[in-house]
C-alpha cells in the first residue's frame, strides 16, 4: 500500500512554505504533504467520484492504452487525456510506455488529506504570551 498525503493551503501560504525550505528554516517530517491543492474545491475536483472511479479502473485492468480505457469507462479520449494529464500534474497518475502507446498507471492506492482547521499561528514570546 502506498499513500500520498495531500494538504491544503494558499498561494501565499505554499510559496511561504517552499522558500523556508529553500532558505534551510524547515525540513519536511516524514508523512507531511507532498501534494498541495490550493483549495478543498480543487482537491474536490481533481478527486471527485466519477475521477476516483477512473483511477479504480486503471488500477484494476492496467490498460495497455487510452482507447482501451476509454472503451473500459464509456469516456471519451478527449476527455480521458485532459483528465489524466490533471491526475498527472498532481502525481495521482504517470504513464508507462508500452510498445508505442503511452499507459496511465496509478502511483497510489490511498490518497490522505491533511486538513488544519486553524491556521498556523507565529510562536509568541514576552509578557503576551499565555493571555487570550
Amino acid at each position: 500500500m502506498t499513500t500520498l498525503t495531500v494538504g491544503i493551503a494558499t498561494y501565499e501560504q505554499f510559496k511561504e512554505r517552499t522558500l523556508a525550505i529553500a532558505r534551510g528554516e524547515h525540513k519536511p517530517a516524514r508523512g507531511e504533504p507532498k501534494i498541495w491543492f490550493s483549495s478543498i474545491e480543487s482537491f474536490a475536483k481533481v478527486l471527485s467520484d466519477r475521477n476516483r472511479a477512473l483511477l479504480q479502473v486503471i488500477a484494476q485492468t492496467r490498460p495497455q492504452t487510452l482507447t482501451e480505457l476509454a472503451q473500459a469507462t464509456g469516456r471519451a479520449k478527449s476527455n480521458l487525456s485532459r483528465t489524466l494529464k490533471t491526475m498527472e500534474r498532481y502525481g495521482l497518475v504517470r504513464f508507462e510506455k508500452v510498445g508505442r502507446a503511452m499507459a496511465p498507471r496509478t502511483t497510489y492506492t490511498d490518497v490522505v488529506l491533511e486538513l488544519s482547521l486553524a491556521p498556523a499561528r507565529p510562536a509568541v514570546s514576552g509578557p503576551a504570551a499565555g493571555r487570550s
